[in-house]
């Protein structure tokens, strides 16, 4: 029988989140990661197998600390046009307020990662999917409410709004501007207006 771990995986997580998403994946070794989690090599490589596997772990721990809390708060407590507005002020302000420039690591994986590994472009699929799908949630109620437009389809509306979060968040890395950030938002969900 193994000894217990003696460190919190979820806190060990959150301090490898915050190595890789300074840094990325490529520029980020086990020995930063190591230092920045307080353990040592050994201990990260036996508690979570090699740096892919971590840098996945830490990913997915991310979208449910972040993505998946913010879907469930607003998706339970606001009628589905707001819920959709919500979602991106909580990004404008998460943007601009961005010191480091760091971004969305679900964006920075898809940019980073996705193109050139088959398993975590699965992955970041997967996971934008998971908004993707929020957005059609709320898109379809807002067209049963009368408050988002029948004219186009829910899904493409959906995917209208995913390219719009996940260009906010490339954008914003180099322009954090509130004014530029609101416009592209303002401008894209004025296309969910219904007709007067």
């Amino acid at each position: 029988m193994g000894r217990p771990r003696e460190f919190d995986e979820g806190q060990a997580l959150d301090l490898a989140i915050q190595c890789f998403w300074e840094h990325g994946y490529e520029a980020t070794s086990v020995r930063d990661l190591a230092e920045k989690m307080n353990l040592t090599t050994a201990s990260v490589y036996n508690a979570f197998g090699d740096k892919r596997s971590l840098y996945r772990r830490s990913l997915e721990h991310y979208v449910d600390i972040t993505v998946a809390d913010r879907i469930r708060r607003l998706e339970g407590n606001m009628p589905p046009r707001q819920a959709i507005e919500a979602f991106f002020e909580e990004l404008i302000e998460r943007s601009v307020n961005d010191a480091a420039h760091k971004g969305c690591m679900l964006v920075n994986a898809a940019l980073e990662m996705a193109p050139h590994d088959p398993d975590f472009r699965e992955l970041v699929a997967q996971m934008l999917t998971r908004i993707e799908s929020f957005f059609r949630r709320c898109v379809q109620a807002g067209q049963r409410d009368g408050t988002i437009t029948l004219s186009q389809p829910a899904i493409d509306l959906a995917r209208m709004l995913l390219g719009v979060q996940v260009g906010l968040r490339v954008l914003a890395r180099s322009r954090p501007e509130p004014a530029l950030l609101r416009g592209m938002v303002r401008a894209s969900l004025a296309l969910l207006n219904p007709p007067t």
